[in-house]
């Protein structure tokens, strides 16, 4: 029964939300069609589909064009700290994670890239997509940039490990450390949505990075796009003794 004054909306968003959180509709599961759900709550589409895009704000469900609406997995907290590895940082999800290289390219340094990697602007950088999947699904593409010079043969060794920090231990750089991470938000493009298996309209989560060698010396200049609710970003700050 509805509560006198209460949004018909803000109502059927609150049950459906209950609903997935006790188990009703499990992680991946598909919710009924907006038909069904409009007859079942008495109400008009418009209502039904106000109420799935909140939920889809909120990351709580996915709603994929021409598949239907699906329940969102459950979020994967992702640790950032000065020494930040994707392997590293997954594995208590799944020891399958992997990355694949989507593909690779050489580029000259726009005045931006060369800023950030602290090289001259138009200097030769080598790039590739990497698709990271846990258990078969897609959860984040990263496009990373390195100076061609030291790095040239990158794309092939990560494609050998679909590993980073295997790539870059048989190039001689045995560690590395992040010295800068920014993260905001922004509507997913045609492609991301396509690659990530979302819809258009989900927000992707941006995480920009910078890695350095032992040295300080920026080797990799990272953009990474993930589903906006998919993940949790965890920032491990280390607090110095006085």
């Amino acid at each position: 029964m509805r509560q006198p004054g209460s949004i018909v909306w803000r109502e059927i968003e609150a049950t459906l939300g209950s609903e997935i959180a006790e188990g009703v509709y499990p992680a991946g599961a598909r919710l009924p069609a907006e038909a069904e759900l409009a007859a079942r709550f008495s109400v008009n589409r418009h209502t039904v589909r106000r109420a799935l895009s909140e939920l889809q704000s909120r990351g709580t469900i996915s709603i994929e064009r021409g598949r239907g609406t699906f329940v969102s997995s459950s979020r994967l907290t992702y640790p950032v700290s000065q020494r930040t590895r994707f392997s590293e940082n997954v594995s208590h999800v799944s020891s399958s994670a992997r990355g694949q290289l989507l593909r690779s390219w050489q580029m000259l340094a726009t005045e931006n890239l060369a800023r950030e990697l602290d090289v001259p602007a138009g200097s030769s950088l080598i790039a590739f997509d990497d698709l990271r999947i846990i258990d078969g699904e897609p959860v984040s593409l990263t496009t990373h940039h390195f100076p061609a010079d030291r790095f040239h043969e990158l794309p092939v060794l990560f494609a050998e490990t679909g590993s980073i920090t295997k790539a870059l231990a048989a190039l001689g750089i045995d560690d590395y450390a992040r010295r800068l991470t920014r993260v905001h938000a922004r509507k997913s493009t045609l492609e991301e949505a396509n690659i990530l298996q979302h819809d258009l309209n989900a927000p992707v989560l941006v995480v920009e990075a910078i890695n350095v060698d032992a040295h300080g010396r920026p080797i990799e200049f990272g953009n990474t796009r993930s589903t906006g609710g998919r993940w949790e970003i965890v920032f491990d700050t280390p607090i110095s003794a006085k």
